[in-house]
């Protein structure tokens, strides 16, 4: 067993630590407060060969494996959040056109993908069809040369910046899972239309709904089989939810290194906070929490890298990985006192932005079904 990362790898992680501390984190909360998607630091991270990672060469990526992948999400989740987005979507999005899109469609969109000049969403649930993604409503009838699509997408991220989407829809709605399709969608094409949600958190996502009334698809546009975009799709959240751990826990590791430095010099009653075991002990708790799930993640990569099963270590990595990430960063603001509660410090966006990811990708009760299918077997269906 080799825990180590290779030295090319401790490199990427340094340039993308030192990217992450001086050009991300000083403006991650200006996003949030202004509402923007910084399309420019997207660019610069297509610069960085953050966004291709997992697109081929030829088609301007890396081709990198998937552990170097999660270093990138790990140590942009440490200056902004929300960028992390630009690692995990584009790492799956990229999967899915490489290993099943047309040589056109390969041409076309990854090379944009991977320099960061179009951003691409996934746009798979519904507003009754979550983590039963099989419950998929949306519908694409074949007429011609074109799929003609109908339908609601909804909690879609970058619905409101993105310029298109991976769309999932039913061609044969007889075939229930294994009637759906994939289809790469631009976001001009007609009847299309979307529209923002006032969130909570991931404001810089532009996260919304997707509308579709009668839009004209190419038959071209199809990714992979006709009725096969469930299968597709399903391996590619195991890359995902992995990535999603890992940005979680950048964004947690890094309120606990700013935390440690203000316990380290504030005083209470002529004492370090660091000095109190009620102080010191709450961070040992979530630094721990908090490594374990990162070598978990790193672990299931690992597999991944390796074509070999990873289903439960990707579940239980978003299950926990979201959860104890949250835990940390509110006893961070705790410990930072009354300012920290404030909109003057990152702590309260980091808090409000890591929330959304204990539902999106999977609730915990959804990865437990998955962990237990696992190990005790499929025919011991859990309800």
């Amino acid at each position: 067993m080799n825990f180590e990362f290779s030295e090319e790898q401790e490199q990427f992680r340094k340039i993308l630590r030192d990217f992450a501390k001086e050009e991300l984190l000083p403006h991650y909360t200006k996003w949030d407060r202004e509402g923007i998607t910084p399309r420019h630091l997207w660019k610069r991270l297509g610069d960085l060969g953050v966004n291709g990672l997992r697109i081929p060469e030829e088609y301007g990526g890396s081709g990198a494996d998937c552990v170097t992948t999660g270093i990138a999400a790990e140590e942009i989740g440490r200056g902004d959040f929300n960028l992390t987005y630009a690692v995990m979507l584009n790492a799956l999005i990229g999967e899915i056109i490489a290993k099943h899109g047309s040589a056109d469609l390969k041409g076309e969109w990854l090379p944009q993908i991977a320099s960061g000049d179009k951003i691409v969403g996934i746009a798979i649930t519904e507003p009754s069809a979550g983590t039963d993604a099989g419950g998929i409503q949306s519908t694409a009838k074949l007429e011609g040369n074109y799929y003609v699509l109908n339908g609601e997408k909804s909690g879609i991220s970058v619905a409101t910046c993105g310029d298109a989407f991976i769309i999932f829809a039913k061609t044969d709605p007889s075939l229930g899972n294994k009637g759906i399709s994939a289809f790469l969608v631009p976001a001009e094409l007609d009847g299309l239309e979307t529209k923002g949600y006032e969130d909570m958190g991931n404001i810089p996502i532009g996260r919304g709904s997707l509308y579709m009334n009668d839009v004209k698809v190419p038959v071209s546009n199809l990714i992979g089989s006709e009725n096969k975009g469930f299968s597709q799709v399903m391996n590619g959240f195991d890359l995902s939810r992995l990535l999603i751990g890992l940005q979680c826990v950048g964004t947690a590791m890094q309120s606990i290194d700013e935390t440690i430095e203000h316990v380290k010099i504030r005083k209470s009653f002529g004492r370090p906070l660091a000095t109190y075991q009620a102080v010191s002990f709450s961070l040992v708790t979530h630094f721990t929490q908090l490594e374990l799930i990162k070598w978990q993640a790193y672990r299931g990569l690992w597999l991944r890298d390796k074509n070999l099963d990873h289903s439960k270590e990707s579940s239980s990595v978003k299950w926990l990985g979201p959860k104890y990430s949250v835990e940390a960063i509110h006893e961070c603001l705790l410990l930072n006192g009354h300012y920290a509660y404030t909109k003057e410090m990152p702590l309260e966006q980091r808090l409000r932005d890591v929330i959304g990811l204990e539902i999106g990708d999977g609730t915990a009760q959804a990865n437990q079904m998955v962990i237990a299918k696992g190990i005790i077997g499929k025919e011991f269906r859990t309800y």
